[in-house]
């Protein structure tokens, strides 16, 4: 035994074994294992061998959120230039990237269907902004840790698309009346994250149930969020549920699937949420009354329709 030397250093005589290998060793090659000495080679290859933990939709713990302050600082830049550009922190609509990004729906129908996306970065003032960011924050920390940053994001982003989808597909004419008396019907502008968010709600109610947490504060929160929905005037009441619910419906496919075919499944479930929501704008696109020509100029967005009058 004295004649063998380390296998790192032959110049050095050892009496020593990796437990692992059994090749002789000195000690500065050799670590503390949980039974005996690993050399460090062998130390190396277990690190690379180690399965990693990961949570139930895949993604490895304690992961750093990174993705939720993206698209807050995101939300928080555009609205900075729609502000900056309309020269008011109070009627930032009245500015060109918020003509161009605004969802209106004859205006979708008419060709510009980058809105569907793009009202979601969009906000109406300082308040709508704060109250969606901060919700935001609290909601989206936890679910990025627990998705992971590529799965967070597909479903922030595919939540934000089902709620733009619902409105185009539901929301009605409404008639309102010119400065010279007459009345004319037509669609309504929608803007916010809130779709989103409602999305990452109704993942987060799915998540709770599927972790066996308490569901109740999680049901409260969306429970509280629905009423004041339905009863505060000017809010996007099909944005939030079609968001609700396409967030709800690609969190259960993210969280259920069998560890064995979990990516499979999660990918299927991405690519039949966007089916569904791309085919579901083809129809309504396809029977779309009175469609709008919008006109790009001088910065400015001008939208043309015939409109229904009385």
């Amino acid at each position: 035994m004295a004649d063998e030397v380390c296998v790192r250093h032959p110049d050095r005589p050892t009496g020593l074994r990796c437990v692992r290998c059994e090749r002789p060793s000195c000690p500065e090659c050799l670590r503390e294992a949980s039974v005996g000495y690993q050399c460090v080679d062998c130390v190396n290859e277990g690190r690379r061998t180690q399965r990693r933990a990961v949570t139930v939709a895949g993604a490895e713990l304690n992961t750093k959120p990174i993705v939720m302050p993206i698209l807050l600082l995101l939300n928080v830049a555009v609205f900075a230039l729609t502000a900056a550009q309309a020269q008011s922190i109070t009627n930032n609509q009245f500015s060109y990237p918020f003509e161009l990004g605004v969802l209106y729906p004859p205006a979708v129908a008419g060709g510009e269907w980058w809105r569907l996306i793009t009202n979601g970065f969009l906000h109406y003032g300082v308040i709508h902004l704060v109250v969606n960011m901060v919700s935001l924050y609290i909601v989206g920390r936890d679910l990025e840790m627990l998705f992971g940053r590529v799965r967070f994001l597909a479903l922030y982003l595919v939540a934000l698309l089902g709620g733009s989808v619902m409105v185009f597909l539901f929301d009605p004419e409404t008639a309102s009346q010119t400065s010279t008396g007459r009345v004319v019907v037509d669609y309504g502008f929608t803007a916010g994250a809130s779709g989103a968010i409602f999305g990452l709600m109704g993942a987060l109610a799915v998540a709770v149930f599927r972790l066996k947490l308490p569901i109740a504060p999680a049901l409260g929160i969306i429970a509280l969020n629905l009423v004041f929905t339905f009863t505060i005037a000017n809010i996007s009441i099909f944005g939030h549920i079609g968001g609700l619910i396409t967030g709800a419906a690609v969190a259960l496919g993210f969280l259920y699937p069998p560890a064995k075919i979990r990516t499979k499944v999660q990918v299927a479930t991405l690519v039949a949420a966007l089916v569904v929501l791309v085919g579901l704008v083809f129809v309504r696109d396809s029977g779309f009354d009175r469609p709008a020509t919008c006109v790009h100029e001088n910065s400015q967005v001008s939208c043309y329709r015939q409109v229904s009058s009385t």
